[in-house]
């Protein structure tokens, strides 16, 4: 796969989809899959054109929702997806300032999109000024592709952020096709587990803000663990959520190690002890509740 970040010169002709595809969710996925099917039926290179940052992030930072995904896992689940090329668009005012016309002329001239597979609501150009007429109109071959509802309601990213918010992974799995996973490094941290007893791994995230916190049961790398998304307000306090992994029966070394922490169930929120020693009393029970769930997860 390859990802450009710019449009400058020409690309091969492609059959393209844009969207900002926060969470992969399954109706991203059906807009893919449709992607990848259409590309091989016409010999074109399946493209996606994604923005960094989201839109919203750049009009509104201060109100911006919560990423459910990091450009990385993106790029990560387009690979698993084996697309062809990625365009990631630096969103900025120059761009949002683009008339429909002029990104059309860019969809047309610097990607060579023959088609496009867009959703319903597709909107493009300064003040929202274009949709798929406008493409069709200048040549270029479209597909709409109607929304995804679950139980009446539309399939959003919103909806995917809420119910991680609010705990409930067991219908944002249904929602994602797949359980909910943050990837990253696994770096040093202050041994503050070390020294309660209960060692873990410290995974560097590239979300800034993720849209669930507490305590979970997980899988890093395909071994069970609990996991802290917080901000260790007994310890230290921290303004910025740590991700912080607590295996079962693991003692290796995992420094420097990619891994890939997925969510299972919530145990409880995170909350302030008052004192070490309620807190060490307290992770015991998490790890012992997270061990039934697992346990029987394995099971299933």
């Amino acid at each position: 796969m390859k990802v450009f970040r710019h449009l400058k010169g020409t690309h091969s002709g492609s059959i393209l989809t844009i969207g900002n595809y926060d969470g992969i969710h399954l109706g991203h996925q059906e807009i893919l899959n449709k992607l990848i099917l259409e590309a091989k039926k016409t010999n074109l290179l399946s493209s996606v054109m994604t923005f960094e940052p989201h839109p919203k992030e750049f009009f509104f930072p201060k109100d911006a929702p919560a990423r459910i995904i990091s450009i990385r896992e993106k790029l990560e689940y387009f690979e698993e997806k084996r697309i062809d090329q990625v365009f990631i668009i630096k969103f900025n005012h120059e761009f949002s300032s683009l008339t429909s016309t002029q990104f059309i002329d860019i969809l047309k001239n610097n990607i060579q999109a023959k088609q496009v597979i867009i959703g319903n609501d597709f909107r493009f150009g300064a003040r929202r000024e274009g949709d798929f007429k406008s493409l069709m109109k200048d040549g270029i071959n479209v597909c709409v592709m109607e929304k995804i509802q679950n139980n009446g309601e539309r399939i959003s990213s919103t909806m995917v952020r809420d119910l991680l918010a609010n705990g409930d992974l067991e219908r944002a799995t249904y929602i994602l096709g797949r359980p909910y996973a943050i990837s990253g490094k696994v770096v040093h941290g202050d041994k503050r587990g070390r020294e309660l007893g209960f060692p873990t791994a410290n995974i560097h995230m590239f979300h800034n803000r993720p849209p669930l916190k507490g305590v979970f049961a997980v899988k890093l790398n395909g071994m069970s663990g609990v996991a802290n998304l917080g901000t260790r307000p007994t310890i230290t306090g921290i303004s910025k959520l740590n991700l912080e992994v607590h295996l079962f029966d693991f003692s290796d070394d995992l420094y420097g190690k990619h891994a890939k922490v997925i969510f299972l169930q919530k145990v409880r929120d995170e909350k302030k002890f008052r004192n070490i020693e309620a807190l060490k009393e307290q992770i015991k029970i998490d790890i012992k509740k997270a061990k039934i769930f697992l346990e029987d997860y394995d099971r299933r």
